[in-house]
This record gives C-alpha cells, sequence and structure tokens, in this order.
C-alpha cells in the first residue's frame, strides 16, 4: 500500500471568506439594524406618548387639589411651580409642567373639552396626536 501526500493547496484556498461572503454577511447586518431600529424608534415614541398622558393625569390630580383647598382652579400651570401664598414649597418643579418633548403643557382653565367641570390639560406630540386629559383625549 501507497500512501499518498495530501495536497495542502485545496486546504489553504479555502482558509478565509471571500470578499463576497463578507458583503453579504454585512448587507444582512445593515438590514437587520435597519428593521431593528424603526422597531426601536416607534417603541420609544409610544413610551413618551405614554409617558405625556401619565404626567397630564399627574398634573390634574395636583390641580383637583389645588381646587380642594381654594375653590378654585390654578389660572395657569405655572401657578403651580411658584411657593404658596403662606411661603409653602411649590407644588410642582419646573420640569413637571414639560411634556417628553421638552414643551410646557397646554392648559385651559375654562375645559371646554372637560364640559366646565375642570380644566383641559393637554400636548401634541411630534407626530401630530394630541394626548389630553378628557374622554378621549389619548
Amino acid at each position: 500500500m501507497i500512501l499518498r501526500p495530501v495536497s495542502r493547496s485545496h486546504n489553504a484556498a479555502r482558509a478565509a471568506f471571500t470578499l463576497l461572503e463578507v458583503l453579504i454577511v454585512v448587507a444582512i447586518l445593515v438590514v437587520l439594524a435597519g428593521v431593528g431600529g424603526v422597531t426601536y424608534m416607534k417603541f420609544l415614541e409610544d413610551a413618551k406618548e405614554d409617558t405625556a398622558f401619565t404626567q397630564i393625569k399627574n398634573l390634574e390630580t395636583v390641580t383637583k387639589a389645588v381646587y380642594t383647598r381654594s375653590g378654585s382652579y390654578p389660572q395657569s400651570l405655572a401657578e403651580l411651580t411658584q411657593p404658596s401664598a403662606d411661603g409653602g414649597q411649590p407644588a410642582l418643579e419646573a420640569e413637571a409642567i414639560r411634556d417628553p418633548w421638552g414643551k410646557e403643557y397646554t392648559y385651559d382653565a375654562a375645559g371646554g373639552h372637560n364640559g366646565g367641570r375642570k380644566p383641559d390639560i393637554s400636548t401634541t406630540s411630534p407626530t401630530g396626536k394630541v394626548i389630553g386629559n378628557w374622554p378621549g383625549g389619548r
């Protein structure tokens, strides 16, 4: 029996990936990252809208507390960031009246959307969605 030496030239030729194989893998990764990025951005926007709705409900609670103490709703949200008449702490910090996009919440003491029973508090997301404290305001 005669043993033949194994040819190394065939094995050496397949020792690395070709440029085409690498480019295909990179293209697949770019597509996956693009899809993931779009999905993540949609999730982030939805989370900001949920945060805005929760903050509006908190602002509504604070305005109700002011109404309970004084018998009237504040004329603006800025009043809630001022020290109380007796020198006490403000009801809210200044950042609490800003939405997740950095704009100040809209406040209407007349409460047209709420039938005049309580003030309207709302904001508009960058996508144009109005978020408010009235029925259907979400």
